[in-house]
Parts: C-alpha cells; structure tokens; sequence
C-alpha cells in the first residue's frame, strides 16, 4: 500500500499520522519525508517536492510506503503530478489531516480540490481529523469543512476517523520510537523508581512512565481511527 499524506497547510500532524497512526499498522510500509520547511525536520534522506521523478522510480520499487508531505513542498509535488500524466495512481490513499483552526479547514478543502482536479477520485482521498476537543464533538468543531465537502463530494470523511488532542504527540516528537512502541514498553517504572538513588533520577523515571500511560491511553483511539479510515 503506498499512502501520501498531504495538506496546503503546515502544523497540521502530517508527521504524527505518519509515524504514529500509519506505519504501525501498515506492516513493513517505510516513511519517506518530502523536505519541509520545519526546524526539527532534517532527515539527511528527505526528497525536495522538485524531486518527484525519483520520488515516483522510488514508489513504483517499492510495495508500501508512507510518503509525508511537507507543506512548503506540496505546490512543488502537485505541479510535477500534473506533468507526469497518470502519476497520482501510483498511491492508493491520499490522507489529508485537518485541524479546526477555520484557515486550516479551509486549505483542508483546497487540497482535497485540488487532487480531485487532477483525477483522484474521492474514495481515494481520505480526511482525519485531528488534534479534536474532548468537550465537543468533532462535527461541531470542523462545520467549515463538512459545509465544503457536503456540496463538493471530492473526498471521503468519517466522523469516527479522528484524533482528540493529545500532549504525548508532542512528548514523542524527538523520540525515534512510535506510540506503540511506548505502550507495549514492558519496564516496570515504579519498581525503578523505589530503587532510584536521587530526586532527578526518580523525575526521569516518572517521566518515562506517564509518557508509557499515555501512549496506553492514546493507543485504541488510534486503532479505532485507523479502521474507520477503510485503507484497503
């Protein structure tokens, strides 16, 4: 399965839908960073949105790959799509994650246009919702972009497929290891912490421990996402 994860807009949890929801369940698949513009993004192997020709040699060599997005680079890569003719069938899912803030629901829509402009039918192009509001529910929290898509059936949304907000996405941010690497940590953290020697020595513990409870928390919403997401 080869999956792009894509927006218009930046901060929006491309890289947390690719490393945290996707490639856990999509066995074997590697993740393959076009270049943003962010900081703490500086993958020595990421791809520029120009370099779409070996992007493409890349994906038609490979059987699944998790290729994210990164905002500065998405005109580039919708650009080069268009010439390279038929390219877009080459993925089988187009993920765009949105966020409630209205200017990213609406970059949300855009993109979604505009890959259905280029031929990508809306079955294949497949919205979560991320970063919702415990208090609310996630309809009423993303009305710009369901108004959008009720008129414009370009893409496909399912209420189910979405993420509350959550402090671990940014506790693992640096980590090399995904949530479920986190959760299935069997470290017994409070027997370490009984022995530890030291005040900061008990902190670090802890630490590590809340951040295991919270990817144990975190883990069936994003099973639940995954499957209401229908990647087949």
């Amino acid at each position: 399965m080869k999956v792009a994860i894509i927006n218009f807009s930046g901060n929006v949890g491309k890289t947390t839908i690719a490393r945290h929801l996707l490639a856990p369940r999509i066995k074997k698949a590697e993740i393959v960073s076009v270049e943003s513009a962010n900081a703490d993004e500086q993958e020595a192997d990421a791809l520029r949105g120009r370099d779409f020709a070996h992007l493409q040699q890349y994906m038609l060599a490979s059987d699944d790959l998790i290729v994210d997005i990164g905002a500065s680079n998405v005109e580039d890569l919708l650009t080069l799509m268009r010439k390279f003719k038929g390219s877009h069938e080459d993925f089988d899912y187009f993920v765009i994650p949105a966020v409630p803030d209205v200017k990213q629901q609406k970059d949300t829509a855009n993109t979604a246009n505009e890959l259905a402009k280029m031929g990508v039918p809306p079955e294949k192009i497949k919205i979560v919702l991320n970063r919702v509001e415990d208090a609310d529910a996630p309809d009423k929290q993303f009305t710009a972009l369901l108004g959008f898509l009720a008129v414009n059936r370009v893409a496909t949304i399912n209420l189910a497929a979405h993420l509350t907000d959550n402090e671990i996405y940014q506790r693992v941010k640096h980590d090399g290891r995904s949530i479920s690497d986190l959760a299935e940590d069997k470290t017994d953290y409070k027997a370490l912490i009984a022995k530890a020697k030291d005040q900061a020595e008990k902190i670090e513990l802890a630490d590590k421990l809340a951040v295991k409870r919270l990817a144990t928390g975190v883990l069936p919403e994003l099973d639940a996402c995954f499957e209401a997401l229908a990647l087949k």
